[in-house]
């Protein structure tokens, strides 16, 4: 069994840029791909249901993902993973029907260490939220994650962030 390395992430990085590649009707052969690579891994290696996961939840089996990303966080990934499972099956978990789920595992995320991942965490809660009936709360999150990114007009729209959420008295 193989341990992960670097050669193994850049093997699994190169399947993943090849996705697009694959038709509707070979999402089967592209999660071939996938647990191909992930048999190499020790087998109680919590990389393996994660990247089981995502093969197939971008295939659009939400349904399939949800306990695959759940055994790898159970398992104890870690580290830039951790976080993109806790996003994915969020979202999942929406897709799902179950998108009080996702708003309780996300919402921890919003004061976590800052990444590269902070906006897919506001989008991804937004949309647990929105579906949950909370599109304001939603909203302020996409505005406050998109105020960052504007030329201009960042205090302005942080504000009127904060103002669909904490209204003044």
């Amino acid at each position: 069994m193989t341990t992960i390395d670097a050669d193994w992430d850049e093997r699994v990085t190169a399947a993943w840029a090849t996705f697009d590649d694959y038709a509707e009707a070979q999402e089967a052969d592209f999660r071939a791909v996938i647990d191909a690579l992930v048999a190499e891994l020790p087998a109680d290696s919590p990389v393996g249901p994660f990247e089981r996961a995502c093969a197939w939840d971008s295939t659009g089996h939400s349904d399939r993902a949800v306990p695959l990303y759940r055994e790898a966080l159970a398992r104890g990934l870690d580290g830039y993973r951790r976080r993109r499972a806790k996003i994915q099956l969020s979202s999942s978990l929406r897709n799902t029907g179950q998108p009080e789920e996702g708003v309780k595992l996300l919402t921890p995320e919003l004061v976590a260490p800052s990444d590269e991942l902070d906006d897919a965490v506001r989008a991804t809660l937004a949309l647990c939220l929105a579906s949950l009936g909370r599109e304001r709360e939603g909203l302020a999150l996409v505005l406050g994650a998109l105020a960052a990114h504007l030329p201009r007009y960042q205090r302005s729209m942080a504000n009127y962030a904060r103002d669909l959420v904490e209204p003044e008295a």
